[in-house]
């Protein structure tokens, strides 16, 4: 049999790695940040008096959320993927140009995302926040990675393919139907950082968390559990526990999770069916999910007391241990009664970050540990340092997760308690966030100790670099691929067929994640009658649409949301609950996820324009405890008007019924509709007489109230939940 010999390609996969561990200090550092902007909201204004635009919460929390994901997960992923790949193929990566164009590209996309970000460019969708030209780039980089691992399988030199590559095929084809679905939106102009989502509303939800559900499914589950599946074995010295039980956990698993992503939206105005739905197949997920965990743990049967010793294997006990958990509340939390109680509140962060802390960051610094000392042929540094670093991000874990536990629970229970008159106990929403300040300090604490983990991490492998010796290229030898019967063998397993079939398994894994996609998203979209229409219902005034479009750029949909559940506790506080016809004009939808601060869905017309504008100048003066930044960057700008009738264009082309007249007189409107507000705004003997005073000393450089951003935000802000009143909530069917 013929041996040949070639060259694995370590320089990518070193590459990735350095930028895996230069990006979790990034991502982490400004998470680390955020948690501080909880219990110290004027830090920033205190540093920088009256604020610095880019460097508020609402843009920099998915600046935070990006970096942890796609930069420090998503350069995990990779280093993993071309380090085992190339061993479980016996081959070097099909085209070192494109591992090249892999690296280069994605590492471009994520200083794209940590300019634009800050600078208020988001599309305001969870996990898919960056604007179309980074969107495009993403799937062509993408698309790069795929094209680089399915060469590499078709050029292989071992015949049967792994359980992790069916996971990274899984990956890759998923993770681009994904983003190119969620992400089609119509750019304002072909030159700017503006575009609005395709779909609205109702819809916008649900390709919106069929995606952002998936996301976690097949970014941070799938690839890792390919990971888990190539270095617990390595790491151990021992075989995977159940060949059998990979097989069904793959299958299982990536049919069940493409049905879930409807448990986002419990108790919204998403379609009953489409709620059971999720629910239905979120429970039945825990299966498979724990299928894995399973796997994974009993791998490590017999080397329980390497794992006493070994850093690396604690690291992905942990991580195992908290994938299991977090998958166990997940399928938990998408019981209708579970979720009532748990949705908006910290314990989703919680359940999130167990996830994000202990599954992905664990993995990746087992991975990391294991690695580094290979590539440079050398051993670790030490050992103890490695330990040190284990025990403080758990503790790190620990505290950041169990106190948001306890927030999220007391938050759930304040919301909804009332008093012997029917009377909310717990009347002002402040009283809330007042009674969970301690926790926030303790997820501080928490945030602090794992990034010292991290750092600690960084020496340890910057000393094992320097004693050591990089190979880029590593000399490999294996037996060249016999061509084999097409047909099944004698007592062959047909999924061993399938696994020498790279084709064919890759159409079968796509057919299994199309399946619930399309039986949930197409009679969404496509039956209108799903979607009822409220003839109250009006689209956005100009000036409304430009104060909503600052409302997404400056993040506010990250701490309110605008969605009233049927409970009589939300009725109460908030007015009524939320119809689906009321979101027909959203593009794209802003129903929120968390409530650090209140549902603003009918805000309209609770508080007058002087509250507003006093609100966002400066919180802490109409509430001492409140944790709410300032925004006084918007009272002071100038409003834009230059792109307003090509939005209009815009939103005509997507089904909003503005007509030629309204877009003709688009500037008009916003200026009578500006001038009322300023007016409103006199009314205040104070703002009065501070406004005169700036008007003469601006003299012709001087920008009328009428025309400032805050004008925008206000009309925004006052027509939320106006348009329908409880008697005249006449549904027609379209």
């Amino acid at each position: 049999m013929e041996v040949q010999q070639f060259y694995y390609d370590n320089k990518v996969v070193k590459n990735f790695l350095y930028a895996t561990i230069f990006w979790g200090v990034v991502g982490m550092s400004v998470g680390l940040l955020l948690a501080f902007m909880f219990v110290f909201p004027n830090m920033i204004d205190s540093i920088f008096p009256g604020g610095v635009s880019w460097l508020s919460f609402g843009r920099l929390r998915p600046l935070h959320t990006n970096a942890v994901i796609f930069a420090f997960v998503g350069n995990a992923i990779f280093a993993g993927v071309y380090y085992s790949s190339q061993r479980l193929l016996k081959a070097r990566m099909f085209n070192d140009t494109l591992s090249k164009i892999n690296f280069w590209g994605w590492q471009a996309i994520i200083v794209a995302a940590a300019i634009t970000l800050p600078l208020g460019y988001t599309s305001s969708k969870e996990y898919a926040e960056l604007e179309w030209p980074i969107d495009i780039a993403i799937a062509i980089v993408w698309v790069v990675f795929g094209w680089n691992l399915i060469g590499t399988i078709l050029k292989r030199r071992q015949r049967h393919m792994y359980v992790a590559i069916w996971f990274y095929l899984a990956t890759f084809v998923t993770v681009a139907v994904l983003h190119i679905f969620n992400s089609l939106s119509l750019p304002v102009s072909i030159t700017g950082m503006k575009s609005y989502s395709v779909y609205a509303g109702v819809q916008d939800a649900l390709v919106q968390w069929w995606y952002g559900h998936n996301a976690v499914a097949f970014f941070l589950t799938t690839p890792f559990l390919g990971l888990m599946y190539y270095f617990v074995p390595k790491a151990a010295n021992r075989p995977v526990y159940s060949y059998r039980l990979s097989i069904i956990h793959f299958w299982s698993l990536i049919f069940i999770y493409i049905w879930a992503g409807p448990h986002h939206l419990l108790y919204t105005a998403l379609p009953e069916w489409a709620q059971n739905l999720g629910v239905a197949f979120s429970v039945m997920l825990l299966m498979p999910s724990w299928g894995g965990m399973i796997n994974g743990l009993l791998t490590l049967r017999g080397a329980w007391d390497k794992v006493r010793t070994d850093p690396v294997l604690k690291f992905m006990v942990v991580a195992l241990t908290g994938y299991g958990m977090a998958t166990f509340e997940g399928p938990l939390l998408s019981l209708k009664n579970v979720n009532a109680i748990g949705h908006f509140t910290d314990w989703i962060i919680a359940h999130v970050h167990v996830g994000a802390l202990a599954w992905n960051g664990f993995l990746a610094f087992g991975m990391i540990y294991w690695l580094v000392p290979r590539l440079v042929k050398s051993k670790l540094y030490s050992t103890k340092l490695a330990n040190v670093h284990f025990w403080i991000g758990t503790l790190g874990i620990m505290f950041y997760a169990l106190p948001l536990y306890v927030a999220g629970f007391t938050q759930a229970s304040m919301w909804k308690q009332f008093n012997p008159d029917g009377t909310l106990m717990y009347g002002n929403f402040l009283e809330t966030v007042t009674e969970i300040m301690p926790m926030y300090y303790m997820r501080a604490v928490g945030g602090t100790l794992y990034i010292i983990g991290m750092l600690i991490l960084i020496y340890n492998v910057y000393v094992t670099i320097k004693r050591g010796r990089a190979v880029e290229d590593e000399l490999a030898e294996a037996p060249a691929l016999q061509r084999v019967a097409k047909h099944r063998a004698a007592g062959e397993g047909w999924h061993s067929v399938l696994e020498r079939k790279p084709i064919q398994l890759t159409i079968y894994a796509t057919i299994a994640i199309l399946i619930g996609g399309i039986v949930q998203i197409v009679p969404t979209i496509m039956v209108k009658s799903n979607i009822p229409t409220l003839s109250a219902v009006k689209p956005y005034t100009p000036l409304e649409l430009e104060g909503r479009d600052i409302y997404i750029r400056e993040g506010c949909v990250g701490c309110h949301s605008q969605m009233v559940r049927p409970f009589r506790s939300e009725v109460e506080r908030y007015g009524e609950y939320s119809k689906a016809g009321e979101f027909v004009y959203d593009h794209p939808f802003l129903w929120g996820s968390k409530r650090t601060g209140p549902d603003l869905q009918r805000v309209g017309g609770k508080y007058s324009d002087t509250w507003h504008l006093n609100h966002m100048y400066d919180p802490q003066a109409m509430n001492q405890n409140s944790i709410m930044p300032t925004y006084q960057w918007l009272i002071k700008n100038e409003l834009d008007k230059s792109e307003t009738e090509a939005k209009m264009e815009v939103m005509v082309d997507l089904g909003v019924p503005y007509t030629e007249e309204d877009i003709a007189n688009a500037q008009q409107n916003m200026l009578e509709q500006g001038t009322k507000i300023e007016q409103n705004l006199y009314t205040d003997p104070d703002f009065a007489e501070t406004y005169e005073a700036d008007k003469a000393a601006g003299g012709a450089d001087f920008v009328e109230m009428r025309n400032r951003e805050i004008t925008a935000l206000i009309a925004y802000l006052q027509r939320l939940g106006t348009d329908i009143r409880v008697q005249d909530l006449e549904t027609t069917q379209n």
